[in-house]
């Protein structure tokens, strides 16, 4: 294997995009110069006072957010997941999951370890339920706060709403702004509505599958349920032990067990004891039961 080949730049891809994002937005907002975006359409960055320029504490944990934090959510998720199911998939391995990435060979690998080790099965189950339900929920939420972005017209992206980092336009005409904040929100609303739906849909195929569950786990029981009848009547009490099949002609024997008649004769022929317990008899002993049914 070449080490700077394809198959090495797709396993971390997801690392060298972090290390440039996290480069770019170090050498222009952190040290307090414009982007090449907010250049090109004359936007500066301010605070909730819309009159400063933000704290360097401020860029900095907007920088954190916005590329550092959803890096390590993404594969701490991934490699939870990948260690809740990998005992039900024990030929699912970090090596073969290139997507795990620089996750697998870093200390939060080993955290995640100890820490799944340490759950039940019923914590474990509870614990991927979780991780399922935040994989579906960070997309519809980032889709939420696009909607809510469109229709305000302010904090695009949810690190800069969370530390309050909005942008102070200048130059142009302050009605050519108005007019394009007015034809978003429209699009907003059509966002939200679509949104809305998704969760809708969403929601009702999970009910679906819920149902269809539960009705395989019934259909399950009855079918054990039957089973188990029938072996009580005709199964595992009324077969014979040597032959393995439903018992002709039962007959007992002085300890109480019983057999087929042609297989405990046959037994007889060559041992005189009792195929289970080994106590010793004779066979005349035998007694053929008639009409005995169990």
């Amino acid at each position: 294997h070449r080490p700077a080949g394809a198959k090495k730049w797709l396993e971390w891809r997801r690392e060298i995009e972090l290390l440039s994002d996290v480069a770019y937005f170090v050498l222009t907002t952190l040290s307090g110069y414009q982007t090449l975006g907010e250049e090109y359409v004359n936007i500066v960055q301010v605070d909730s006072t819309k009159k400063r320029v933000p704290s360097f504490l401020r860029r900095a944990v907007f920088i954190a957010l916005h590329t550092v934090v959803p890096y390590c959510l993404e594969k701490g998720l991934l490699h939870l997941e990948h260690e809740l199911q990998r005992e039900a998939d024990d030929s699912r391995t970090s090596q073969s999951n290139p997507a795990l990435g620089l996750c697998s060979r870093t200390l939060m690998r080993n955290w995640i370890q100890k820490q799944v080790a340490d759950l039940t099965e019923q914590q474990k189950k509870t614990v991927l339920q979780i991780v399922y339900v935040l994989k579906q929920c960070v997309p519809l939420l980032h889709r939420l706060h696009l909607a809510v972005f469109y229709i305000s017209g302010t904090f695009y992206h949810l690190s800069k709403r969370i530390t309050g980092i909005s942008y102070l336009h200048f130059g142009g005409l302050q009605g050519e702004d108005q007019s394009i904040q007015s034809s978003y929100k429209f699009l907003g609303i059509i966002s939200l509505f679509h949104l809305l739906l998704t969760i809708g849909v969403q929601m009702y195929s999970f009910k679906q599958k819920q149902r269809a569950r539960q009705e395989w786990k019934l259909h399950r029981n009855l079918a054990h349920q039957k089973n188990t009848a029938k072996e009580k009547t005709t199964g595992r009490h009324s077969r014979c032990t040597l032959c393995l099949e439903e018992r002709r002609h039962t007959t007992a024997t002085p300890c109480g067990h019983l057999f087929c008649w042609e297989c405990i004769t046959e037994w007889c022929n060559t041992r005189t004891e009792c195929p289970l317990c080994r106590e010793k008899f004779r066979p005349q002993k035998l007694i053929y039961l008639r009409h005995y049914q169990l």
